[in-house]
């Protein structure tokens, strides 16, 4: 996640009108309840009603509870406000690339105050988020040499710049050089026998693509009258990728990243709207196409972020794209059939019969789930699935408050998605699949971020942040998927198919997680003993290790808790669901974000975002990872010391 979500980070303490108009008695009683499953409530004992007062009651505190012996091979920590990166004993962490680093030899070191868009072209990018590791060759599982895909979400011009902060500082060459610092990174990587990584700064396949990289428009959006634009009238090219936040890697080997926060780069929105038709306007609200200026100033010096120049460009943002980490000569591709929001997560998974099913939350407070099941199956020849993510059905969930669900198909023509309702043909209903998910009744969810399948149990595991909105007046209340209002602490959901089959339009899904100080009587952890368990708030990103243990990295927990970002592990299934423990703290004003195994899990790769954000370049909170100077978003690589795999058992178990 982006954190253009300022207002996800104030410190507040809820009104108490605001408390009483919000419906809170229901809570436990009437939602979490009838949303826990019966080996949960039989280990959990009766669950007693709450009310706004438990609930709310202000904490800057968080319990875990005393360090033992662990049976995922660790000791877990406790909350840390130390500006380093803190594991459990035994581990260590390696800082492996950062930003501004060279990405192909022969280039001079990195100077912050000699940067240009040109030399940032062939350098890691700013505020790295999903990270893949993709094995060398292709089709292996070596865990010791390969592939690390990066996104670069956003950037912070306050941090990268002098005087960033004021925006009449900001110039054509440092919009160039914030575009060229976004996108994302691909760097071949190897493991030396000593166990520390380090980048083939000559590799051929080392690539980055910016906000200017050329992409192919696919699917039904392509050619569509809402995609052309002055530079391309046949509206099938697309300029850029922005915003790149969570993703995933296909079964084929490529990666689909999510464009998120796009709409905080286009400007004159306001002069555009004089001129523009009710529907246009309806439409530019709806994804947050609403500002005059932006802090960036792209609008001044490019103006394909002009709203009121080229008013179908920010149409070629908000969607998946693909590129093919083992073939930089590939063009990337726009896949438009997976519906334009602001994507969080690409998360594929294969089905037993061979269909290929992708997920992704639209990351906004109030926004919606969806999922794409392609038409034609997955082939073992790696260039027939080449256009599988361009025929196929995008749905949206729908969660009902007796724990079933249903997958609605966004459609033309179908649910009310016609010409007479604003939809008038396949290519308007993905461009604007918001407005079809509003129109067919989906669930609105609480910032759905991260979402992945489980490769053991094949459950779909749901990372909702926060939604600081949820009952106020003039806004949805809670729902049994979303079971608390003023909700700064997230929670997670565990979804499942029917049959496990994920083609299906029908499933069951419970409360995992119901995040906080496990001292809150609001709080659920599958039923675990929660004077047992860490404190947790804010979960972004989620992954599992081969154990099919559910990891999880939070976004935001300094703005609920004293204490900074972290990274956790629970297991889903056996006596320990549920037992949630803290693995790792970040450093002051970041996020952890990432999460990326080895195939054999020895190494973690954590990317550690936005570090010292709230700060500015002249008088930065953090110095990390240098220890001097500007903070740099960083990957850091996490092992074992004595070579274990993370996750597993200790080495004498």
């Amino acid at each position: 996640m982006s954190d253009f979500h300022e207002e996800e980070l104030k410190h507040y303490d809820p009104d108490p009108v605001e408390r009483s108009k919000s419906g809170f008695g229901k809570l436990f009683d009437e939602v979490v309840a009838s949303r826990l499953t019966r080996r949960d409530v039989m280990k959990a004992g009766a669950i007693a009603s709450i009310g706004a007062t438990a609930l709310f009651k202000a904490t800057k505190a968080s319990a875990i509870a005393e360090p033992v012996a662990d049976s995922l091979g660790f000791v877990p920590i406790k909350p840390s406000k130390l500006d380093a990166v803190v594991v459990p004993e035994g581990f260590e962490v390696q800082t492996l690339i950062r930003w501004g680093d060279a990405m192909k030899g022969g280039m001079p070191s990195f100077n912050m105050l000699t940067q240009t868009a040109e030399a940032q072209e062939h350098r890691f990018g700013y505020n790295n988020d999903f990270l893949g590791y993709l094995p060398l060759p292709y089709g292996s599982e070596n865990s010791s040499h390969g592939l690390l895909v990066a996104n670069h979400e956003y950037v912070n011009p306050e941090m990268m710049f002098p005087n960033g902060n004021d925006r009449a500082t900001i110039d054509a060459k440092k919009v160039a050089v914030m575009k060229a610092s976004m996108g994302m990174g691909v760097v071949e990587i190897k493991q030396s026998d000593n166990g520390d990584w380090h980048v083939i700064r000559t590799s051929l396949l080392n690539k980055r693509y910016t906000s200017d990289t050329p992409f192919d428009i696919t699917g039904p959006a392509r050619g569509h009258k809402l995609m052309q634009t002055s530079y391309d009238p046949k509206g099938e090219i697309a300029y850029g990728t922005n915003s790149n936040c969570s993703a995933g890697k296909t079964p084929w080997g490529t990666v689909l990243s999510g464009e998120e926060n796009f709409q905080s780069y286009f400007g004159k929105a306001k002069t555009a709207r004089k001129t523009a038709s009710q529907k246009q306007v309806e439409a530019w609200d709806r994804y947050g196409i609403d500002r005059e200026e932006t802090p960036f100033r792209f609008e001044d010096f490019d103006k394909r972020f002009d709203v009121s120049v080229e008013p179908n460009e920010s149409n070629h943002f908000g969607w998946v794209i693909e590129i093919d980490p083992y073939d930089p000569d590939w063009t990337p591709k726009k896949r438009t059939a997976l519906g334009r929001f602001r994507h969080e997560a690409a998360t594929t998974h294969v089905t037993r019969d061979g269909h290929v099913v992708m997920y992704s939350g639209c990351d906004g407070k109030f926004e919606y789930i969806y999922k794409f099941v392609c038409r034609d199956k997955f082939s073992n020849d790696r260039s027939k699935n080449r256009e599988l993510l361009d025929s196929g059905t995008l749905y949206v969930a729908k969660f009902n408050e007796d724990g079933t669900g249903i997958w609605i198909p966004l459609i033309h023509g179908k649910n009310g998605l016609t010409a007479a309702n604003g939809f008038e043909d396949q290519g308007e209903v993905v461009i604007h699949a918001r407005l079809a998910g509003d129109h067919v009744g989906a669930t609105k969810m609480d910032r759905p971020e991260d979402m992945e399948v489980n490769p053991v149990n094949e459950k779909l595991y749901i990372a909702c942040t926060n939604n600081s909105d949820r009952g106020k007046e003039g806004f949805p209340g809670v729902d049994a998927a979303n079971p608390r209002a003023l909700n700064r602490w997230g929670q997670i959901v565990e979804l499942t198919e029917n049959n496990n089959d994920h083609t299906s339009t029908k499933f069951s899904w419970e409360l995992f997680l119901v995040c906080g100080d496990p001292k809150d009587e609001s709080t659920h952890f599958a039923g675990f003993d929660k004077s047992k368990v860490s404190a947790i708030a804010c979960p972004d990103n989620v992954t599992f290790d081969g154990a099919g243990n559910l990891w999880i990295a939070t976004d935001g927990a300094d703005s609920v808790f004293d204490h900074h970002d972290g990274f956790f592990v629970c297991p889903v299934d056996g006596p320990e669901r549920g037992y949630l423990r803290q693995f790792m703290s970040s450093v002051k004003g970041s996020e952890v974000c990432g999460p990326e195994f080895t195939p054999d899990c020895t190494t973690l790769f954590l990317a550690i975002q936005h570090p010292g954000e709230g700060s500015t370049f002249e008088n930065p909170s953090t110095h990390w990872p240098d220890g001097y100077g500007v903070p740099r978003p960083s990957v850091v690589a996490i092992r074992a010391q004595d070579g274990r795999r993370i996750g597993g058992p200790p080495t004498d178990a």
